[in-house]
């Protein structure tokens, strides 16, 4: 190859549970966040590519193939419980200062806006939960979880490989692409 390039250990998962654990050992072994990515969705796949593609296994090389970053079910369950708490606590707290000022009939209105809050994060939770499953599953339908893991030395490709290996991931390799711009 030409020009600067970076190395890469590549790995395909048949279930989010292994992929989970794998990064998490990745990440307990010195693995950067950043070093860790997936392939983005489907649409963005196809947006980016302009084409369909069959088999997760068709991108594994592709550099072009469009990535996101790894989030853990962990950090998407506390993502969707920063959206609740953000759209009921605010509405209260300031239902409580306004309760001191207006012998509580704005209050009334506020909690009543607390009320709407919470209902609003419950939905968006759902649709962050829900977002995520479809994501999996087109990932899945293609034949499994497509990751990424950036290698800068040897020591490093072996102890991804040894990794993604003993956490059942199937056609694991590294291999070697452009240097991102």
């Amino acid at each position: 190859m030409t020009g600067k390039t970076v190395r890469e250990a590549v790995a395909v998962f048949h279930d989010w549970s292994s992929l989970e654990a794998a990064v998490d050992e990745l990440r307990e072994a010195g693995f950067p966040k950043d070093a860790i990515s997936l392939l983005a969705s489907q649409h963005t796949v196809e947006k980016k590519l302009g084409h369909v593609y069959q088999r997760v296994e068709e991108l594994e090389d592709d550099p072009r193939a469009p990535r996101t970053r790894f989030v853990s079910a962990k950090q998407i369950g506390r993502r969707e419980d920063m959206v609740i708490s953000s759209l009921t606590v605010l509405p209260t707290l300031i239902a409580a200062g306004v309760v001191v000022a207006s012998a509580g009939a704005v209050a009334a209105a506020i909690a009543g806006t607390a009320l709407v809050g919470a209902t609003l994060g419950t939905i968006l939770a759902r649709w962050m939960d829900k977002r995520h499953a479809e994501w999996l599953q087109e990932q899945l339908e293609k034949g499994g979880i497509l990751l990424w893991v950036r290698t800068p030395d040897e020591w490093s490709e072996r102890k991804a490989i040894e990794i993604l290996t003993q956490h059942a991931a199937h056609d694991v390799h590294i291999h070697e692409i452009p240097a991102p711009s």
